[in-house]
């Protein structure tokens, strides 16, 4: 039985799990608020609105169940030189619309800061990824192909979201 599964494996071990996609950004705002979950010190906190449009069809066969789908938010702070924080995902399920056409979403998850690094930050990237839930075999993690970067306004607002 291991051996079949793993012939059945082979069948789709070497098909791309890659596709484009396109992102991009409207309204961005930061806020210093306490963060109760953490030491309650003011920390930055990120609002954003994005667009986000990609084909993930081909990406199915017989052996995808699902897709595990995140967005990230990657940027440099003078304290750390790399963080990501996840603020949206995602599960498609083999036979649901894998095609995503999405307008104006906000974050699903808060984007803190854990200090001031997103006021004035000029270079926060976006990237869509995804891991895909096989039937058998490996568990691939990819990355889309496509990328979004955008910058946060210089000033805090005061304003809601």
């Amino acid at each position: 039985m291991a051996a079949l599964t793993f012939c059945c494996f082979l069948t789709t071990a070497f098909n791309s799990h890659k596709a484009s996609v396109y992102l991009g950004t409207g309204k961005a705002i930061v806020k210093n608020v306490p963060d109760y979950s953490a030491n309650r010190e003011k920390s930055d906190l990120g609002f954003i609105v994005f667009d986000m449009t990609a084909d993930l069809t081909k990406i199915f066969n017989w052996n995808v169940k699902q897709l595990f789908l995140y967005l990230t938010a990657e940027y440099e702070t003078k304290d750390h030189q790399l963080n990501q924080v996840v603020i949206w995902d995602k599960i498609i399920r083999r036979g649901e619309n894998a095609m995503l056409d999405y307008r104006s979403i906000n974050t699903k998850y808060y984007f803190w800061d854990y200090g001031n690094g997103l006021k004035g930050n000029k270079n926060v990237t976006l990237t869509l990824s995804w891991n895909v839930i096989p039937n058998a075999g490996t568990l691939p993690k990819v990355m889309g192909e496509g990328s979004h970067k955008f910058k946060f306004p210089d000033e805090y607002s005061a304003n809601r979201f």
